[in-house]
């Protein structure tokens, strides 16, 4: 009777290979030290990077000069900090209340979107079945309709409904149109979460319900943080939709307030101080977000998917 043995294995093949260190911080399939195109495009990423940065820098700073310096002179610097241009647009072109406008606005259609796609994408994740490939389907479509598309017909629609000229009937707007890109995301990050966790809970007797509020949110927090606040920088610079669906001066956002305010240069005289101050009103909120969440969004997504 013979006796089964392990075969002699030699033993550099038992020790474990250490893992390749990466070279200056580039993994081993990137690196190519002599590679033209590399180096080329990583000059023209940089390039485009300082070009952005010296833009929003020249933008800040004609803000605080007066139409008259930036015409003779637009690469100069302003002699003074200036914030007349800042008050001058804030209350002549009333973005006082188009601020509060799109505050509101950006702030519920987010929260909503979010609120209603999380457990959507959740069930989509969890449940394969006919139905399920259909609805992930029938989202997927939706990320491919423009929203020239559906302009007219979403007009006509709301009109009969009395939601023209509505922050209501936006927001709806907002919401509808944002779900399946929201849903997609939150989809894909649902399936890369461990299910282990929710396993031990329903041994434990928790429902779908209370296991997908006390297990699996607290683990996808990175993705539906970052799928928040994408959701905030669209629907905050959002132009077209809230163009064609208000009208009504007291009810603009800020990206038509400042559209309107440009319109009403054209017949008064170029206030290009004032423009470029309401330009600094638009954008730079959005820019502040970014630098604020920017690292966190990308732990927390991190984190979140390798637990």
């Amino acid at each position: 009777m013979s006796i089964l043995t392990e075969p002699d294995v030699p033993q550099e093949q038992k020790a474990a290979k250490p893992r390749t260190k990466y070279y200056r911080g580039v993994s081993p399939a990137l690196r190519a030290e002599n590679n033209v195109l590399r180096s080329v495009g990583v000059f023209l990423l940089w390039a485009v990077v300082a070009i952005s940065i010296a833009m929003l820098a020249w933008m800040v700073l004609q803000a605080f000069r007066d139409t008259r310096n930036i015409l003779s002179d637009p690469w100069g610097m302003p002699n003074t900090f200036d914030f007349s241009n800042f008050v001058r647009a804030w209350t002549v072109s009333d973005f006082a209340t188009a601020t509060f406008n799109s505050v509101i606005t950006t702030g519920v259609s987010s929260f909503l979107t979010v609120a209603v796609a999380a457990p959507a994408a959740y069930y989509l994740s969890r449940v394969e079945s006919r139905l399920t490939n259909g609805l992930s389907l029938y989202f997927i479509l939706g990320l491919g309709i423009p929203a020239q598309v559906i302009l007219i017909p979403l007009f006509i629609m709301l009109n009969e409904v009395n939601l023209t000229d509505s922050l209501i009937g936006l927001n709806l707007v907002y919401i509808a149109m944002s779900m399946p890109f929201t849903v997609f995301l939150l989809t894909a990050f649902f399936r890369s979460l461990p299910m282990e966790m929710e396993e031990a809970a329903a041994l434990d007797g928790a429902s779908a319900l209370r296991t997908f509020v006390q297990v699996t949110l607290p683990l996808a927090k990175g993705g539906i943080l970052t799928a928040f606040v994408l959701q905030v920088v669209a629907h905050w610079n959002e132009t077209l939709l809230a163009l064609t669906l208000i009208q009504s001066t007291e009810k603009y956002t800020l990206p038509v307030a400042l559209v309107s305010f440009v319109q009403q240069q054209t017949y008064s005289g170029a206030d290009w101080g004032g423009l470029f101050a309401g330009l600094c009103i638009v954008v730079l909120p959005m820019l502040i977000i970014y630098v604020w969440l920017g690292r966190r969004l990308t732990e927390g997504l991190t984190l979140g998917m390798g637990k």
